[in-house]
């Protein structure tokens, strides 16, 4: 979009992590934890850590994909990666890779993941992660 760039038409650093952000939405509900799914609940991811690597500039008009997967789960936490690719070339434009742990609102308190959550999602962890990275 027009306004995801500066003047040169380069897109800015911070629009990829709107669009990380809309890939780990997806990617939740896949993981059972769809937006009606947690407002009953009232269960929550949270990110707690985020690392991007930019690796080359996108700019007004590129078509670009963003790919989400499980990255790895821990008993409190568990990692999802994601790549911003543009097709057309193939080039990798960024990565990133970030933390998350489950919270119960309203108290706020951390969730214990279940133990078969890593086996349960083994498919949201493809072979191919982060290709070219």
């Amino acid at each position: 979009m027009f306004f995801d760039t500066d003047c040169a038409g380069v897109v800015h650093n911070i629009v990829y992590l709107r669009f990380i952000e809309v890939a780990r939405t997806l990617l939740a509900e896949q993981l059972g934890m769809g937006l009606v799914e947690m407002a009953s609940t009232q269960t929550y991811p949270v990110v707690v850590r985020t690392e991007i690597d930019y690796r080359r500039s996108a700019k007004l008009g590129d078509k670009l994909v963003v790919h989400g997967w499980l990255d790895s789960v821990e008993r409190m936490r568990f990692w999802c990666g994601f790549e911003i690719r543009r097709p057309t070339d193939d080039t990798v434009i960024a990565t990133s890779r970030q933390m998350l742990a489950v919270i119960q609102m309203p108290s706020g308190k951390p969730v214990r993941l279940p133990e078969d959550w890593a086996t349960r999602f083994a498919h949201l962890k493809p072979a191919r992660a982060a290709k070219g990275a």
